[in-house]
């Protein structure tokens, strides 16, 4: 299969739009190229990378620690590792216009078909907690501008650059329409409105954006467990206007959750008997790794 760096595969990015154009996508998290390979396996046509769960799965909080270097390691492992358009957090771009340049260009040529950036201050917060601050949407505007250029640059604009704004808990629903709507007229050709309450909200802000005519950008959900954003299904995202739905942390929460009980019992009973039957087997991780014992292994080509 051509992977994202094969001179004859066309751009992720451009893969990437001609799948939203068609319908809306689901993009599972994928923390480590092994999760990214399931989610190939499970017929998924996109996979994203989250920061909150690369960063919890290093050991630290998702607070803006880990370096452009980490993220990047890890983005080209999921896009090599799934053969699939990704796109990638990052963050508040790892700080000002020069490190946004950077982050496009590292991340482009680790394969990704984009990122998004988030109109935070530093250090930043996950988008479903309370007490967030943002930075001037002048701020923002030039960090986009920057991040197009780069696109441009780097990709003739395949990259896509996709703006995250997480005004509605801080500033308001109205507010967090005008940055959208500030940050497009810069360059980015996605929108991804974070906290989210409701369906209605959805609707309205995916509305608000489509008002913009042809300058009107894709449009990313974040379906996230546990946070506030209702339940809502891919195929009711799609109905509301969104092309792109992202479900950053719930691999690791349904691994995690897995090794909590495993270990639970193993501490309790001295052995795992009573999980085998949940465990991923040793034959079904040599499938998944397309690998055959005692014959050479090809490596995805780059």
């Amino acid at each position: 299969m051509p992977t994202p760096n094969t001179p004859s595969a066309p751009h992720p990015g451009h893969t990437l739009r001609t799948l939203m154009d068609r319908s809306v996508v689901a993009a599972p998290g994928a923390f480590n190229a092994l999760v990214a390979r399931a989610v190939r396996r499970a017929g998924f046509d996109a996979a994203y990378v989250s920061g909150g769960a690369l960063s919890v799965a290093g050991g630290v909080p998702d607070v803006g620690i880990l370096s452009l270097d980490h993220f990047a390691r890890v983005v080209r492992e999921v896009a090599t590792g799934s053969g699939l358009p990704v796109i990638a957090d990052a963050d508040t771009g790892f700080g000002e216009e020069e490190m946004v340049r950077r982050t496009v260009l590292e991340y482009n040529h680790a394969g990704a078909a984009g990122l998004h950036l988030e109109d935070q201050v530093f250090p930043k917060r996950c988008g479903h907690l309370d007490g967030k601050a943002l930075v001037p949407t002048e701020q923002m505007v030039s960090k986009i501008r920057w991040a197009a250029k780069a696109s441009q640059d780097c990709s003739d604009g395949n990259f896509i650059i996709c703006a995250r704004t997480d005004a509605k808990g801080v500033e308001g629903f109205d507010s967090a329409v005008e940055r959208a709507r500030a940050y497009v007229d810069a360059g980015a050709t996605m929108i991804f409105p974070e906290g989210l309450h409701s369906e209605d909200e959805f609707k309205r802000f995916a509305d608000a954006m489509k008002s913009m005519g042809s300058n009107a950008p894709y449009m990313l959900a974040n379906m996230t467990e546990f946070g506030k954003t209702p339940m809502i299904s891919l195929d009711r995202f799609g109905e509301l206007g969104y092309q792109l739905v992202i479900f950053p942390v719930s691999t690791l929460r349904i691994a995690m959750g897995a090794i909590d009980r495993g270990l639970n019992e193993l501490k309790a009973k001295g052995t795992l008997e009573g999980q085998l039957d949940t465990m991923q087997s040793r034959k079904d991780l040599y499938e998944l790794m397309d690998y055959t014992p005692g014959t050479p292994w090809e490596i995805p080509a780059r």
